[in-house]
């Protein structure tokens, strides 16, 4: 296997594994309704319509991250949706760590990588229009 395979490989596995992980977050807060994102977003300042965000950036993008149909805006619009969730939800656990020993962050920080990397690298060989 040469190694322009090899990348494209490891693109996919990325673009999967995120898309796929991303989405299930999604999905479950989509089941639970949107209440209580836009609640949480009035509370911090924010017009309400910014919980549509959610639906963007852990729905919509991650299907275009999996399907590799302009990807790198997905994982432009992941990145976004994590820096607003570390500040929303998580910034007072950026110095702690969970109970297992592990940065309290850890899922987050790999998901806002993780989508930085494909932002970056785009989607590879194997994606609908390899931007």
């Amino acid at each position: 296997m040469n190694g322009s395979t090899q990348q494209d490989i490891g693109k996919l596995i990325l673009r999967i594994a995120l898309g796929v992980l991303v989405f299930l977050h999604g999905f479950a807060k989509l089941q639970g309704g949107l209440d209580g994102i836009f609640k949480l977003v009035e509370t911090q300042g924010f017009p309400a319509f910014f919980a549509y965000g959610v639906i963007i950036g852990e729905v919509i993008a991650p299907l275009l991250v999996i399907t590799g149909f302009f990807s790198r805006i997905g994982g432009i619009l992941i990145v976004v949706n994590m820096l607003f969730a570390l500040y929303l939800v998580h910034l007072g656990d950026i110095g702690h760590l969970n109970q297992q020993g592990g940065w309290a962050i850890e899922l987050q920080i790999m998901f806002l990588a993780t989508a930085a990397a494909i932002a970056l690298l785009g989607p590879g060989r194997w994606a609908f229009n390899q931007r």
